[in-house]
């Protein structure tokens, strides 16, 4: 089955034009259109999209492409799913400066410097190179510091492969490193990078600091206060199953069962 918008004859390289477009989204205008899927079409040229200036969502997975030039122009475009294609590069990337999700398993990508060209998208956090369920890869994934690399390419990925980075760049050491220089002295001086240092010295956590604070001690009550709503809610539970125990035993009956 051809594609919307193709001629009979362009079906061994059929590409993206303004019919197959207005078709699939509904839209009377390109730049009006906001999300895109144009999976498993065979395309091999996008064509005009470039001209979609509004594309927000966009799959392109399962086609048979080997660039991305047209991209270049969606500044908008914040999820890109470029899966089981033909592409040995990304460089058109570079210029969607609002791109947060990127899916590219499955296609050629063999090096790691292919990445460099994401390196300055400061909003991107979720990358898949890789995914194991629909056997998709690229060459660069069979090195064994593929994963490495790719976190000290690309430090700001949250997840990578569907895997939630636990490292530098996620979430929870961007909260440790806040709170570590929250509770150290401005004076402090830094570790050099050259050295390995331990995260704090010893009894660090045991010699809370004497200052006086309103908002740690307000802190403190709520957790005590939060803590003994969480000790009152387990007596209660614990006398509810006890009751219920009872009344369900051989000696009781169902109307006595009452909370």
């Amino acid at each position: 089955m051809e594609p919307p918008g193709e001629k009979p004859g362009e079906a061994e390289g059929p590409r993206i034009t303004p019919q197959l477009l207005k078709s699939c989204s509904g839209e009377f205008a390109l730049e009006s259109i906001l999300l895109l899927k144009l999976r498993d079409l065979g395309l091999v040229d996008l064509g005009c999209l470039g001209e979609c200036l509004g594309l927000e969502w966009l799959d392109l997975s399962g086609n048979a492409l080997t660039q991305l030039g047209p991209l270049a122009s969606l500044r908008q475009l914040a999820v890109l799913n470029v899966s089981n294609n033909r592409l040995t590069g990304l460089e058109p990337l570079a210029a969607c400066e609002n791109l947060q999700s990127l899916n590219a398993a499955g296609n050629l990508l063999a090096t790691p410097g292919q990445l460099q060209c994401l390196a300055g998208l400061r909003g991107l956090e979720y990358l898949r190179l890789r995914d194991p369920l629909a056997r998709l890869s690229n060459p660069l994934c069979a090195s064994p510091s593929y994963w490495a690399v790719v976190r000290e390419l690309l430090p700001g990925l949250k997840v990578i492969d569907g895997e939630r980075v636990s490292g530098r760049g996620s979430e929870l050491y961007q909260l440790c490193r806040d709170l570590e220089s929250s509770l150290r002295p401005s004076s402090s001086p830094s570790p050099r990078a050259s050295e390995a240092q331990p995260w704090v010295e010893p009894g660090y956590w045991e010699c809370w600091p004497t200052q006086s604070s309103s908002i740690l001690e307000e802190a403190c009550r709520q957790f005590q206060d939060t803590l003994q709503e969480c000790h009152d809610l387990d007596r209660r539970a614990t006398e509810s199953l006890a009751r219920a125990e009872q009344a369900l035993g051989p000696a009781g009956n169902a109307s006595s069962f009452v909370f």
